[in-house]
């Protein structure tokens, strides 16, 4: 920052009577100010020493704020130099945040005074002078002789019978940013205590230099969140994938393989594969609404909550009613899953539920013909104490397959068209090529993830899965 001086004219001493002395900070300073320096090379040594040594422990503090506690200590720190540089009484840190056209509400951060502590919460300032900072982006300066001079610039003037004060915009143009903007004020009732033009001038410089601080802080503090924010994403990451199942090997008559891909860190799409209590294989498929760390939390809920009761419960139905009634009552308005359940028998035979999941495809190696296994219960969660019950069974015969799949996959756009979705038809096409070609579940998998993800150019908007079941020669 450079400082400089220029002679002043004689002039008259101002009043409080008149409007407060204001000094613009970034672009010159009005009639009535002087500057910071002052042509007395010791005193002006003194108070270049005394800002930049100011300066650099804010600095050394700013470095240091890693959460809102050491920002909060910060902000006072800041008030507390205020204070003691300007000999003032009492100090105060004031944000405002515009909504529409209404009259801005204050919001007092820091309130401290002369011996480093805190202030009442309901102590009382000058908001006249606040306002009249934030509204011009001028700092401000005044003294009061008389009760009709408080009164002049406010109530609370008078009534708090200040004798100076002084307060200063934290941006050095007064600039709005987000609408978010503050200021640093200090006042005294001491009599023998009157701010100069000087004291503005280092009042303002300081100011300035406090802004940057706090945008510093702001940006750090920034930085630091994300870092925690992605730390704790991954770390969701890797709790998720160690939810996901392996794949299970040796089920006497089916081959069976899962895959999924999430939009971002985390996934609402989830599968499953689970011994029932009869002993046979449950294959399960689902989606929570959303994607993203809060329909991730829901995934692991609902998954681990199915898991435990497909063990203990006989009838898959009930299992899933259970299950219906448990996230009724523990997920916000606006939260649903849908499912798909089938359970696979040795002899082929395939018992399913879907609750509002899409359709299951089943390719016949026999005909090439694609089937649908349809549903109609609504998703979890929708409406409490609806009575689940199972589709029509289907019979698997040797070399067919059953394709289960969240909406991520039918609804991929075109990399080149955003409304041409990759859809149910192309799917029932590609298994009808790739089925006969494909050696076991894995190689159909790949061959329709390629597809769709070939298809949307790479692009994911919502959370991808796939399941295959391929009915096997014992």
């Amino acid at each position: 920052m450079a400082f400089w001086k220029r002679k002043q004219k004689n002039e008259a001493p101002s009043t409080a009577s008149a409007a407060p002395e204001a000094a613009t900070a970034s672009t010159g300073i009005d009639k009535h100010a002087t500057q910071f320096l002052t042509g007395d090379a010791e005193r002006d040594q003194r108070s270049v020493e005394g800002l930049l040594e100011e300066i650099a422990r804010i600095s050394e503090r700013v470095a240091r704020v890693s959460g809102s506690d050491d920002l909060q200590e910060l902000l006072t720190y800041i008030v507390d130099a205020s204070i003691r540089r300007t000999g003032a009484e009492r100090g105060f840190l004031v944000f405002s945040r515009s909504e529409g056209e209404e009259e801005a509400e204050l919001v007092t951060e820091v309130r401290r005074k002369r011996g480093g502590s805190d202030l009442d919460s309901d102590e009382r300032y000058s908001t006249s002078a606040v306002r009249m900072v934030l509204e011009k982006g001028q700092p401000i300066k005044d003294m009061f002789n008389s009760a009709a001079e408080a009164m002049d610039l406010g109530a609370s003037v008078f009534d708090l019978k200040l004798r100076a004060l002084m307060c200063a915009p934290l941006d050095s143009a007064g600039r709005k940013r987000d609408g978010l903007r503050g200021v640093l004020y200090v006042d005294s009732k001491a009599a023998t205590r009157e701010f100069s033009m000087q004291d503005l001038s280092y009042f303002t410089a300081l100011s300035q230099q406090i802004a940057v601080a706090l945008e510093s802080a702001r940006l750090h503090l920034d930085s630091l969140l994300k870092a925690r924010l992605e730390q704790s994403l991954e770390l969701a990451s890797e709790v998720q994938r160690g939810f996901m199942p392996r794949i299970p090997e040796g089920v006497e008559g089916y081959d069976l393989f899962g895959w999924y891909q999430s939009a971002e860190r985390t996934s609402g799409d989830f599968y499953d594969f689970v011994k029932t209590r009869d002993g046979s294989m449950g294959v399960v498929i689902g989606d929570v609404t959303g994607h993203g760390i809060g329909p991730a939390l829901v995934t692991a809920s609902a998954q681990a909550s199915l898991r435990s009761l497909l063990r203990v419960v006989d009838d898959p139905a009930v299992a899933i009613s259970m299950l219906n009634e448990d996230l009724g009552e523990r997920s916000e308005d606006g939260t649903f899953v849908t499912l798909f359940l089938a359970v696979l028998g040795k002899d082929g035979t395939v018992r399913s539920l879907n609750a509002g999941h899409p359709s299951a495809f089943v390719w016949r190696a026999s005909t090439g013909a694609v089937e649908r296994i349809d549903g109609h219960g609504p998703a979890l969660g929708m409406m409490d104490g609806f009575p689940y019950e199972e589709s029509e069974v289907v019979k698997l015969d040797d070399g067919d397959v059953m394709l289960l799949i969240t909406d991520g996959l039918a609804e991929a756009r075109h990399e080149d068209a955003a409304d041409d979705l990759y859809g149910e038809e192309r799917l029932s096409e590609l298994l009808c090529t790739a089925g006969p070609e494909s050696a076991n579940a894995r190689e159909l998998t790949e061959a329709v993830v390629e597809s769709v993800l070939a298809f949307a150019g790479g692009r994911r908007e919502d959370d991808m899965t796939v399941v295959c079941v391929r009915r096997v020669a014992r």
